[in-house]
């Protein structure tokens, strides 16, 4: 079994190279390469690896430009610090992928869908390059700057980056801001999550979406939940559902 590594990361790459010869001990690792300029020089000039580890933010831009310049044939798994909601993208077809840094477990359970995709070759290169499209445009997207609100008779501007977090009361929903006043907002707690930047702002529970600047304090919680401490808030049902509770943690980490 072959192996290309994409990275510019050289402990990271590294790191790499030494879980997967622990958990695959016959691969041969063909190459390391730190660019994405680099990277279609080498896929141009050498036989397709059968598998490519490859991180999305290298030093000369994003590795999915690394697609749109040469034919890549190869199945790949993304190593990545990004959140969530573009990591979701990645599971439409046969791309995987591991939250840096990379974890032993994670490694091994993408290498048995890596082995289980190529023995019912269900990964066709269409698939991979349409779930490489729904990625581009998630990570280049735009997120809200600012929303518009009624002050009286007057409308005025909020900058996002001012929120410290975003709630819903009364069938409404409102921001806080750092100067400690809460404004309503044309908008649902559903439309707010896609509207501003999920590294920035992460939903614990149904009524909060907050910020990671915002928190003051994490403490642990019953049934193994987290409430949060935020800036002029007391409100008992500032907790980190339990079934969040695990991605909360990763997004605090990335």
């Amino acid at each position: 079994m072959t192996v290309l590594i994409i990275e510019d990361e050289i402990h990271a790459a590294r790191r790499l190279e030494s879980l997967i010869r622990e958990l695959w001990p016959d691969v041969i690792i063909e190459g390391f390469v730190d660019a994405v300029k680099s990277a279609v020089k080498w896929l141009n000039n050498h036989p397709t690896p059968d598998l490519i580890f490859m991180d999305i933010q290298l030093g000369d831009g994003l590795s999915f430009e690394i697609f749109e310049m040469t034919d890549v044939k190869s199945p790949v798994i993304f190593t990545t610090a990004y959140d969530e909601y573009a990591l979701k993208a990645f599971k439409v077809n046969s791309i995987d992928y591991i939250l840096k840094p990379v974890d032993k477990d994670e490694l091994h359970a993408a290498l048995k869908k890596f082995n289980t995709l190529t023995q019912e070759r269900s990964a066709p290169v269409q698939d991979l390059t349409e779930s490489i499209g729904k990625v581009m445009q998630l990570l280049s997207r735009k997120y809200k700057e600012r929303f518009v609100v009624k002050v009286g008779e007057h409308l005025r501007t909020i900058e996002v980056k001012d929120i410290e977090y975003f709630f819903s009361a009364d069938k409404a929903a409102f921001c806080h801001t750092k100067d400690g006043r809460n404004h309503v907002l044309d908008f649902t707690m559903d439309q707010l999550v896609d509207l501003v930047d999920p590294s920035v702002f992460f939903r614990i529970n149904r009524k909060y979406l907050v910020s990671s600047a915002a928190i003051t304090d994490i403490i642990s919680y019953t049934n193994s939940r987290l409430k949060l401490v935020l800036p002029g808030l007391k409100d008992e049902d500032c907790v980190v559902a339990r079934e969040r509770v695990q991605d909360f943690r990763k997004w605090l980490d990335r």
